[in-house]
């Protein structure tokens, strides 16, 4: 089931002006993003991607370092902010952890509507998966991984995996 913010048209119209200046997503711009909790799902998406890519061709995506732990810092206090949302108004939001269980941790976005006072929320869950999982996970499903480097907008914080699909041929 999506989360709300990608379903409800009021919540999806919040969720470029409350993240702006992410420039950094314009190369992802044509490709689709994923929460990928289960197991077996996740590795069935990194077959079903190695599967899609032609030799050679490369998987590239970013995830956050559990090391950091910033679900720590997803309470009210810390993330209460207004913004003012072209044609909708002012929009109060803010992002309580409501479980952390092993590497799930789930939250509740909750957006108050200035005008008409009405509250929305949106619930998600997120994996975190430490860096030396995932490059097993890649390898498994027949990646070489190339690079994992800072995200250029949050260095420190996430991580991007640049994976390659193989090319017996040797071609780049």
């Amino acid at each position: 089931m999506a989360d709300e913010i990608f379903v409800d048209p009021r919540l999806a119209a919040l969720y470029d002006p409350l993240d702006p200046g992410r420039g950094d997503l314009d190369p992802y711009v044509r490709l689709v993003a994923q929460e990928i909790l289960d197991q077996d799902d996740w590795q069935a998406t990194l077959r079903g991607a190695y599967a899609a890519l032609r030799p050679g061709g490369h998987l590239v995506f970013e995830t956050r370092d559990p090391a950091r732990r910033a679900w720590e810092a997803w309470n009210r206090e810390s993330s209460h902010r207004v913004t003012e949302i072209p044609g909708a108004g002012p929009v109060e939001n803010w992002v309580d952890v409501t479980e952390v269980a092993g590497a799930l941790v789930s939250f509740r976005w909750t957006y108050v509507f200035a005008t008409g006072g009405e509250v929305l929320t949106s619930e998600s869950t997120l994996r975190f998966r430490e860096r030396q999982e995932i490059e097993a996970d890649l390898r498994t499903a027949g990646f070489v991984v190339r690079e994992v480097r800072d995200a250029p907008d949050r260095p420190g914080k996430e991580f991007v995996f640049i994976a390659r699909r193989p090319d017996p041929a040797g071609h780049r």
